[in-house]
């Protein structure tokens, strides 16, 4: 049996407008089938996701992603980490095993940033980004790639100590980048507002939104989970990665369906139906929001995208040493 590619995604350097490029095809091509684990610490706010998904004749596969929301806080490492094991999908070979914090945090960023190139305005200018935990500083990036348009970035977070840090590390040229402590005035000036936190109390008000916004939120993957009030839910035109996962799982629909704000057919349409030709936004002033749901189909995608990467490079390598 051939010997399992064993890969560091950390290693790699992901182009974010190749990798939305890859999830784009990937859509087109058919997500296939799709399921998803999730199992919570008794007593803890730690929580063990798994993914699995199967694209007939391409490729199959799981991640585990063990979910530590305190970590970071602590000083104790990031507050997710995942392993993802890659089959051929023509004859069920296992070829990858990947690690690698980076490879959820391209995943993530790459999936949003594909929902606001298809939705947000190609005008866009200022950017909002609510959180500033380790996935933000992706989002940011991956955002940048596909609006290139945004020349202000305003980053909020609870903690003012940690939008400040990010916000010092981070250098675009020609995009100014800083931290700001009212949350509600950087929502208010934003052309796309992108939450990324653990939230269970909304951070985002639709009342803050302006005409022509894109929101687009990460952060939460249970019931009890949520970024943006029903206000927000309401107003928006609604968009997901994968139906399925996001009306059921995540709290921005759970509880603003129970509470009559919206109806699971309020949701316009879904990426795989976006990338093959549903319309999204209907005007300029339209308000749209698009809830990253996540899924095994996405990881596969990615996965897929990371062994042809690493592969070719392992053979270039291969090749350099044999000449």
């Amino acid at each position: 049996m051939a010997a399992i590619l064993a890969i560091d995604a950390d290693a790699l350097e992901f182009d974010p407008l190749w990798l939305v490029g890859r999830l784009r095809d990937g859509h087109r091509s058919g997500i296939g089938a799709v399921e998803r684990l999730l199992l919570e610490e008794p007593g803890a706010p730690n929580s063990l996701l798994t993914w699995t998904a199967w694209q007939p004749g391409a490729a199959l596969g799981a991640k585990l992603a063990a979910v530590f929301p305190g970590n970071e806080g602590r000083g104790a490492g990031p507050n997710i980490r995942s392993v993802i094991v890659l089959f051929d999908g023509q004859d069920g070979r296992p070829l990858a095993a990947i690690t690698g914090e980076s490879f959820t945090r391209a995943k993530t960023a790459a999936d949003s940033a594909l929902g606001a190139d298809l939705l947000a305005r190609p005008d866009a200018a200022v950017l909002a980004v609510l959180g500033a935990g380790a996935q933000a500083e992706t989002q940011i990036r991956y955002l940048l790639a596909v609006r290139p348009s945004i020349r202000r970035v305003a980053i909020w977070n609870r903690t003012a100590e940690k939008a400040r840090a990010l916000a010092a590390a981070h250098s675009v040229p020609g995009v100014e980048i800083g931290a700001v402590e009212d949350a509600e005035a950087a929502v208010r000036d934003a052309d796309i507002v992108s939450c990324v936190t653990a939230s269970r109390d909304p951070v985002l008000r639709g009342a803050w939104l302006r005409p022509g916004a894109h929101v687009d939120l990460v952060g939460s993957f249970t019931p009890e989970m949520r970024e943006a009030d029903g206000e927000a839910m309401r107003r928006a035109r609604l968009f997901v990665d994968t139906r399925r996962f996001a009306v059921a799982h995540c709290g921005e629909f759970t509880q603003s369906i129970a509470a009559g704000a919206i109806t699971p057919k309020d949701v316009v349409a879904e990426l795989a139906e976006l990338c093959t030709g549903t319309s999204g936004r209907g005007s300029a002033d339209e308000i749209t929001l698009f809830k990253n749901a996540g899924g095994g189909h996405l990881d596969l995608m990615v996965a897929r995208a990371v062994y042809d990467l690493a592969a070719g490079r392992a053979q270039q390598n291969q090749q350099g040493a044999d000449t």
